[in-house]
């Protein structure tokens, strides 16, 4: 399969460069600046599970001549508009779209662009950066991509396309990829509400008189309107959930936090402003997840003031 990879960040460059290093057909779409880095240099990793560096292709949008069998997009979501009309020159008939964002809010604007016959669900877990000399840092053993089909008519095209990923890195099929994609959700949609929310980790938070307390009420909230929504936690990610959020002395904080600690843009609707609404749909009660959306979007008002949202 001829696979196209939105970008060689973070996120991207990762998963794109070992699948490329297993001698996958991966391209990366990125700006000219980025793709005259990448044929010079390659894709150059640093993780506790291997470095690498090894040569890539890489083209700007006017050099797309053909569509590609999968295009996999790890965008934020505030650049989903700018990576749709990207893309779109490399989606075709039979093109399958693998976005990586987090949340459920993109699947409608994709479905849209390009049908949703072509886009399918899909998560990713790891912990990485973008050095300023392009390199890709990884932090941790963990790297995994979650797919599957969110209609039974691309049950086939997305097992190949799953079997072709897990060459290069830890690729998950799953039936239920809706359920996999809110599994992860809630989980960092309660950790970036509370540490944005205190501006600080998760142990700073607990050993204050009743961080505990608020952790908790504000995890309960997500899972509450996940459950509400059809997709109540598996029982290992909910303890999984209950005991980093209870760990006194853990220093993991939302990227979010750190994206705001150096005045950055960040996924606020994305990550909590929609699941908010989601509750609101079901008449979940969401006072601390409500509070944190608030202190977000005030955050988000110092760049770009507008017209107070609409509830």
């Amino acid at each position: 399969m001829r696979i196209l990879f939105l970008g060689a960040g973070a996120t991207g460059g990762y998963f794109g460069g070992r699948l490329a290093k297993a001698g996958g057909d991966v391209t990366f779409l990125v700006r000219p600046k980025r793709r005259d880095q990448l044929i010079r240099d390659g894709i150059k990793i640093e993780s506790p599970v291997g470095n690498l560096t090894t040569p890539v292709k890489a083209i700007t949008r006017e050099e797309i001549s053909a569509p590609y069998d999968a295009v996999i997009l790890s965008s934020k979501a505030y650049d989903l508009s700018d990576a749709i009309e990207t893309i779109r020159p490399a989606v075709g008939e039979n093109t399958l779209v693998l976005p990586l964002l987090n949340g459920l809010k993109h699947l409608e604007a994709l479905d849209d662009a390009f049908g949703a016959p072509r886009v399918l669900g899909g998560m990713c877990q790891i912990s990485v950066t973008l050095t300023d000399d392009g390199t890709i840092q990884h932090f941790g053993p963990f790297a995994a991509v979650t797919l599957g089909p969110r209609l039974a008519e691309q049950k086939t095209a997305s097992a190949k396309l799953h079997d072709v990923l897990a060459k290069g890195f830890d690729a998950r099929y799953s039936d239920d990829v809706i359920a996999a994609m809110w599994g992860k959700w809630f989980f960092i949609a309660a950790l970036a509400s509370s540490t944005c929310l205190m501006r600080a980790t998760v142990g700073e938070i607990n050993r204050t008189e009743n961080g505990r307390e608020f952790l908790a009420n504000i995890v309960s909230e997500c899972v509450a309107i996940a459950t509400a929504n059809g997709y109540p936690p598996e029982q290992a990610m909910l303890e999984f959930t209950k005991s980093l959020m209870s760990d006194s002395n853990s220093k993991i904080s939302a990227s979010m936090l750190r994206d705001i600690e150096r005045g950055g843009r960040i996924e606020a609707e994305q990550i909590v402003g929609d699941i908010v609404r989601r509750g609101r749909a079901q008449n979940v009660a969401t006072p601390l997840l409500e509070t944190a959306l608030i202190h977000l979007q005030a955050y988000e008002n110092r760049f770009t003031p507008s017209e107070p949202v609409s509830r």
